[in-house]
Parts: C-alpha cells; sequence; structure tokens
C-alpha cells in the first residue's frame, strides 16, 4: 500500500503509523513523546498532522492505502509553536551548564518551532533534585514527555518509572481562549505531572540507564556524568557493546582528561536510543582500559618462549575481537599450539551438532524476537545472562500483545512482570530435554515424528462447565374470549450451566514439567509467529549433543525460528574463527588474558600487559550472525597481539588489517575494515557492518530422533540448586574492571531460600561443593523464587572451577558465632 507524505509516496505494510513511515522514508515530523517500538502516548502533540484534510497525530494513527499527508503547513507550525511555549514556562535557563544542552530536544524544537516570545506565566513549584544512584533527577527541567516511563515499561520491562503529583497550581481558565487547544491541554497536563519512582522515594531497578539516554532534557542524568562536560565539547567513537554477545551500537564520547592533561578520556556511552538498547555494563562499564606502556623485557621473553618451542598452548577467552582470534588461529598453525576456549568449545561443538542435524545455522535474529507473538524461552536464566535479550522479549509481549512460556529452574520474578500472559515454568534440573521433547510433540509437522511420541501421553478425566438448554415448565395466566382468568402450563428453554467429566489427552512431558496445557491453549490462541531462544544451560549439558540435535527438529519441523544465546561477546566469532582443543598439551601455556605459565593479560597479574576492548579496533560476530565493526575510544602504549604476531614472522601494521582475511569458508566476507558501516537508518534498517554468509553451512540434514530418557535430578537433604551466572550487569572479569560496577564476589540468593536457611544481607557462609569449599558474604536477590548463583566475576576466585555444567547440588551454611 502507499501514503503520500508532504508530496513523496511512501510504501507501508498495514497497521504501520504514519509518523513510523515518514521516519523510513526521511520526512521530518516533529516528536517530542513518541519512541520508536514503543506505545504511543500523546503526551506532547507535536507530531500533529492533516490526513485528507482532517487534524490527527502521527504517532497513533495508522496509514490507510491512497491517504495524503501533511506535515509542514504553517498552520500546523503555529500550534507547533505554542505548545513549545508551554513547555518552556518556567524552565530554568541554564543552557550554558546543563548536561543536555547541545543535544536537548526541547532546545532543537524551540528553535525549530521559532518561538521567540512568551505569552502565558504561573507560579513556578520548587522541587528538590533526586539522588536515584547511578541516576540523578532535576525535576525543573522535566516537560513530563514520559518517555522514561514508556521505554522502561515497553522495552526495559521493569516498569520502575511513573508520573507523580506535582502540586503546582492549576492553569487560569482565562488562557483557554488566548492559546490552541493542544497547547493548553500539554500546560495543564504538565502542571499536574513529574516523573517518580513506581514504589517510594527509591528508584528500584536494574539502572541500564536507557531513561537518561532517552530523556529529551537534562531532567535524567547519569550521576557520575553531572557536571563533568559539556556535550559539544566530546568525541563521538562508534564502537560496539564490548561486553555481551549482542555487541549493540555505542558511541564512546570522549575528550581531554583536564586543562594539564591532555591525554584522552571517556566521560560516558551514548546510544542511538530508538534502535539500540544498552544494558547497565555497556553503558556504565566503560573505563575497562590498560594504562600500561611497553614492557620490552616481557615482550622479549615471550618472543623467546615461542622461538624455543616452549609455548604449546594458548588459553584465551571470547573477550576478544575476530582478528585477535584470527591472529590466535595463525600462532596455532604456525608452532602446533593447543588452542584452550572451554565455554567457546562447548557452544561450538553444540552449534556444530545443531547445524550438522538441521542442515542450517540457527535461523532467528533478535528482530524475529521483537516481531513474534509467541516465545519460548529456555536454557537460560535471561535477565541474568543476557539483559539486552530480555528487553527484546518483553518488547515483543508488550507490543505485539505477545504470549509464551519460560523454562528454567530457578524462578525470576522480575520476568513474571512482563506480561501475565508469559508463563514462568519452574522445573527440575535436568529436564531440559523434556521442554523439547514437549515442543515437538505438540508443534511438529513430521508424522515420524508424531509417530515417535505418540506414547508419551496419558489419559485423565478433566472437568468442564458447559451450558446445555433445559426445558421447563411454567404456569401463566392470562385471560380467555370472555375475560375469564385461566391457569396454562408453557414450556421454555432456559440455559443451565452444569459441570461434565471429560476424558482428555495429556502430555507426560507437559505433566513433568508442571505446565498447565490448557493455559498454554488460551495463550495460543491467535498467534502466528514462533520463536524459541535457548542459552548456555543447553550447551553445558551432560546431554548437550542430544539437546543440539532436538533443537535442530525444533527448527525443522514445527513453526518455531531457534535463537541461540552465544555465552560471551564474541564467542561465536571464536567459535567459527579457532580450532579449539579440549585437552592441554604439555609444555607451558600461554594465557592471553587468562592465566597461564606466562599471561599477557589486561589484568594486574599479568607479565605482559594487553590492551582493553575499548583500547582496539576490530570486529565482533554478534548474536545475530553479523560481523560488526568496533573502534579504539583510548589509546595503549603497550604491546597488542599483533606485535606479538610481527615478532613471531607476521607481517600486517594494524590488527584491522586481518579483518579482510577472515575465513570466507566460515562465511566472513573479504571487507576493509575501514569500509564496513555501523549505524541505524531513520527506519531503523540495521547499517552494521555484515552478515555472515549462512551459505556455507547448508547440508543435508539428518534430522535423527532420540527417544526420551529421564535425567531429572533430585536434590538431597540440606542441599541448594547453585547455579553459575553472574548479577545482570556483570558479564564477567573484564566488565568488573569498570570503576562503576567494580565489586567483590558475593553468594546471590533468593529471599524465599534465605529465610529457610537463617540468612541475611551480608552474612558470611561456607559453601561445599563436591570437595570443594569457600567463605563468601551473602546478598539476597529478590528477583529470585528459588535457588542461589554463584558468580565467577571476580578475577581473585575462579568460581567457574566449581561447575561441570550451569548448575550444581550444594550446601550452605551460616558462619557465625553459633554455626563455626
Amino acid at each position: 500500500m502507499t501514503i503520500k507524505i508532504n508530496g513523496i509516496d511512501c510504501a507501508f505494510e498495514e497497521g504501520e503509523y504514519i509518523l513510523n513511515i515518514a521516519r523510513r522514508n526521511d520526512i521530518f515530523i516533529p516528536a517530542i513523546c513518541y519512541l520508536t517500538g514503543c506505545s504511543p502516548t500523546l503526551a506532547c502533540r507535536m507530531c500533529m498532522v492533516e490526513a485528507d484534510g482532517k487534524k490527527v497525530y502521527s504517532c497513533n494513527t495508522k496509514a490507510k492505502d491512497g491517504m495524503v499527508v501533511e506535515s509542514d503547513l504553517q498552520n500546523l507550525w503555529d500550534e507547533r509553536n505554542e505548545i513549545m511555549q508551554t513547555y518552556c514556562i518556567n524552565h530554568p535557563l541554564e543552557c550554558g551548564v546543563c548536561d543536555k544542552s547541545g543535544e536537548c530536544e526541547l532546545q532543537n524544537f524551540t528553535h525549530k518551532s521559532r518561538v521567540n516570545i512568551q505569552k502565558h506565566w504561573i507560579k513556578d513549584t520548587h522541587k528538590p533534585h533526586k539522588h536515584w544512584g547511578m541516576i540523578n533527577y532535576d525535576p525543573a527541567l522535566c516537560i513530563v514527555c514520559e518517555r522514561c516511563v514508556t521505554v522502561c515499561k515497553d522495552k526495559i520491562g521493569e516498569s520502575a518509572l511513573k508520573t507523580v503529583p506535582r502540586g503546582g497550581d492549576a492553569v487560569d481558565a482565562s488562557f483557554k481562549e488566548t492559546m490552541g487547544k493542544d497547547a493548553y491541554a500539554i500546560w495543564t497536563k504538565f502542571q499536574k505531572s513529574l516523573i517518580g519512582p513506581s514504589n517510594g522515594e527509591i528508584l528500584n531497578c536494574s539502572f541500564c540507564g536507557e531513561c537518561t539516554s532517552v530523556c529529551p532534557t537534562g531532567a535524567l542524568i547519569g550521576s557520575k556524568f553531572q557536571y563533568t562536560s559539556n556535550i559539544w565539547e566530546l568525541k563521538r567513537i562508534p564502537a560496539s557493546n564490548p561486553h555481551s554477545s549482542d555487541c549493540e551500537l555505542m558511541y564512546y564520547d570522549i575528550k581531554q582528561s583536564g586543562i594539564s592533561d591532555q591525554k584522552p578520556k571517556i566521560y560516558r556511552v551514548s546510544n542511538d536510543f530508538a534502535f539500540a538498547t544498552l544494558n547497565k555494563a555497556a553503558r556504565f562499564g566503560f573505563d575497562t582500559q590498560n594504562e600500561a606502556s611497553k614492557d620490552e623485557k616481557a615482550f622479549n621473553e615471550l618472543v623467546a618462549l615461542f622461538d624455543k618451542n616452549e609455548i604449546k598452548n594458548i588459553k584465551f577467552n571470547s573477550f576478544i575481537t575476530n582478528e585477535e582470534a584470527l591472529i590466535l588461529q595463525n600462532l596455532k598453525k604456525k608452532f602446533e599450539l593447543n588452542l584452550i576456549n572451554e565455554e567457546a568449545l562447548k557452544f561450538k561443538e553444540f552449534l556444530n551438532e545443531f547445524v550438522e542435524n538441521s542442515g542450517e545455522f540457527y535461523n532467528a535474529t533478535s528482530d524475529d524476537i521483537i516481531k513474534s507473538d509467541f516465545l519460548v524461552v529456555s536454557g537460560t536464566l535471561l535477565r541474568y545472562d543476557a539483559p539486552t535479550l530480555s528487553y527484546k522479549v518483553n518488547n515483543a509481549l508488550v507490543m505485539n500483545k505477545g504470549a509464551g512460556i519460560y523454562f528454567h529452574p530457578i524462578g525470576d520474578f522480575g520476568v513474571e512482570k512482563y506480561s501475565k500472559n508469559f508463563v514462568s515454568c519452574v522445573h527440575k534440573s535436568g529436564d531440559e530435554e523434556q521442554i523439547l521433547y514437549f515442543l515437538l510433540q505438540k508443534f511438529t509437522t513430521d508424522e515420524s515424528i508424531k509417530a515417535n511420541l505418540s506414547e508419551f501421553f496419558v489419559k485423565e478425566n478433566k472437568e468442564i462447565e458447559e451450558t446445555i438448554n433445559e426445558e421447563v415448565i411454567e404456569k401463566v395466566k392470562e385471560k380467555d374470549e370472555q375475560g375469564n382468568e385461566i391457569e396454562k402450563e408453557v414450556k421454555k428453554l432456559v440455559p443451565k450451566k452444569v459441570k461434565k467429566s471429560i476424558e482428555v489427552q495429556r502430555s507426560v512431558f507437559a505433566k513433568n514439567l508442571g505446565l498447565d496445557e490448557d493455559k498454554l491453549e488460551d495463550l495460543l490462541l491467535k498467534k502466528t509467529k514462533f520463536t524459541l531462544v535457548a542459552g548456555s544451560d543447553f550447551y553445558f549439558h551432560r546431554d548437550a549433543k542430544k539437546l543440539a540435535k532436538l533443537l535442530a527438529l525444533v527448527q525443522t519441523s514445527t513453526p518455531f525460528k531457534v535463537f541461540l544465546n552465544p555465552t560471551h561477546t564474541n564467542t561465536l566469532g571464536v567459535a567459527m574463527i579457532c580450532d579449539l582443543s579440549a585437552d592441554k598439551a604439555e609444555g607451558k601455556t600461554l594465557g592471553y588474558n587468562e592465566r597461564g605459565d606466562f599471561t599477557f593479560s589486561y589484568e594486574e597479574h599479568a607479565d605482559l600487559a594487553s590492551s582493553s576492548l575499548n583500547q582496539q579496533e576490530g570486529t565482533f560476530l554478534n548474536y545475530n550472525k553479523r560481523v560488526v565493526p568496533t573502534n579504539a575510544a583510548l589509546e595503549f602504549g603497550g604491546y597488542y597481539l599483533n606485535d606479538l604476531a610481527n615478532a613471531l614472522g607476521f607481517d600486517q601494521e594494524y590488527t584491522i588489517d586481518y579483518t579482510k582475511r577472515l575465513p570466507i569458508d566460515k562465511g566472513f566476507s573479504p571487507i576493509e575494515f575501514d569500509n564496513l558501516e555501523n549505524y541505524y537508518t531513520n527506519g531503523g534498517e540495521c547499517k552494521r557492518g555484515y552478515e555472515l554468509n549462512l551459505d556455507c553451512f547448508k547440508k543435508s540434514a539428518k534430522k535423527e530422533f532420540i527417544a526420551p530418557n529421564s535425567n531429572t535430578l533430585e536434590l538431597k537433604e540440606n542441599e541448594i540448586l547453585l547455579y553459575s551466572a553472574n548479577p545482570s550487569y556483570q558479564f564477567g572479569r573484564f566488565s568488573n574492571r569498570a570503576s562503576a560496577i567494580n565489586e567483590v564476589i558475593f553468594l546471590g540468593i533468593s529471599e524465599n531460600l534465605a529465610k529457610e536457611k537463617g540468612l541475611e544481607d551480608n552474612n558470611l557462609v561456607k559453601i561445599s561443593i563436591k570437595d570443594k569449599e569457600l567463605s563468601l558474604s551473602v546478598r539476597i536477590d529478590k528477583d529470585l523464587k528459588n535457588g542461589a548463583y554463584l558468580p565467577y566475576f571476580d578475577e581473585k576466585l575462579d568460581t567457574l572451577s566449581f561447575f561441570d555444567e550451569r548448575f550444581v547440588f550444594a550446601k550452605i551454611q551460616k558462619i557465625g558465632a553459633n554455626n563455626e
């Protein structure tokens, strides 16, 4: 279908709003309150247009085929001028020192609307500044556009903010005669409201900081950034989130450290909030740089270890670029080394098994998640493992009126807030395969799979209520022809509800999982776009190979698209580029950003300092299978991995010279780094790097079916379920380097479990796992319904060595006067 906006023909699909169509076609329509991908609120009314001669608001008016829209008429700008005048009433004239000045939308639209006079007034209401941890709020600067409320509800899923009473004077009714209807309505609303936490005075949220990003004025601001720099002094360095596998577009905003110190410094991280949502680590975990200088002695010692053939292994993690991974692969081949990365190896083995059985790569992207109306999430503690992915799940549930199921052994109250139609199923550890068998049983179109799973049903009686028409006889009085009253019997059908027992077929798998199939049937009504999200629980599972085969069957024989979430930032890139080994060879190990006999790392214990990811140019392969670029925000004075490669016989001037040499047989393209784009269009089209060529992985699918068996693991007396996971803002030792989120490791524990064990915040406990013990302080996590998690972000303690899978059964004992 086609709509004409300001004389330009624009194609659109049914259900699209006029404003989004205009943005996609680079047609400017002013809007302060509306956020792409969120619900329209009509809080500002600046987006007014004339559609077929009638004034409408383009943010919530759906286009019709053949509609003619005008947005640039003088009468519309006159009304917008009045609206902007109301926003400027009592607004503090502190642009010279305001943190938002230079990118303030109030400034922009005031100038765009040509406001040069103020005709209205009202007594101001003093409101003190609010300090909400990592976020500060200045009510005097707030124009109550409600963007912060909307983004927190529709994208993040926390609904931590709401409008609260301002306590201001009512607008003088006489002004109604001298100003436009919309302007008067906006001003009246403005005088009634401010923004505040949903639960009292304390902002209870994950502090992703998205509200500070979407705020059009300086009302909401990061507390560490406030009053540190003028916006126009900052230089924006386009990059990719180095902490998690979304590798989302972000910008390092830098300038010199001070008057006497001209060295560049990162002052904040910003984002294209319409399309690129960041988590807390991405936004606040930016000062991870290594300040080291060249240590020639240590560098020469490392080169000598290679020359003498003493290095037999390189142990490394997945917080590296594709180019670094290729350098490590080249070193492996030249010196016949073993590359050790257990996490990436587990993912690689799982992915290979999946591709072998499906005949193709996993076929969903995060865009598919956003567009879905039915989602299944399993094998991941979603908000902790992948917060930005959880935002997309919430966005689909809210904006598409979606539904779905969240499977995990640990329940999360935060996920339950997303939607009443997103059912949380807390299942037993080891029952992961039952999830996939149930999905196959319920949704497969393959008759052989149906036959194989036909025996896994049981019959049971179900009581239902139905309406029947019951015949009743009523006596009525009427008069005959002579006027005499007579009594007559009349038969009537009266609806009556009766209870009835019927025999139904139930899935054995659903019963084992505790899933209500009747509720599921209700959720599935009118659903057409299905996506299954799977995570690291599957990759590290004792039956990972079997789960990969079952997941492949889900992709090839059901309506579900399948999305695999790689564990760390560049797990997928490492898995594609590196030949990884399960065992170490005899000899010395070089630890690259890991501990080894010789450690080349950005961490304090290093023998030779390496660069941090905010000091590197290169690419990541994100969870959408896109090769995305990242740029160096800060210089590094020490040696790069490429310097080591060159000293050992390779010859590339810069690390990014390897970008065009990434393996074509693994789907990469021979494109120069400097030719890679990194932005979103106004319509949200992703112009970041390029998509991996997935044709390389297409083959004949095996479609191997394996019969079910029970892997349920039962807790013994005094045992707890302990999960290997970080809080939502930590992704490992790399994120914990940042000053804003640096902390000491703890044991995260649910409130229910804490009560059961008699524990309070900061209590010390002894944790016993098999033959290992450690002592940690407790942090009660009120989002968890059950269980506990042990993080792995502290470089001083290798807690990953306690786990063969994502979870273990452990014992905890309080350390205290009566419990030592």
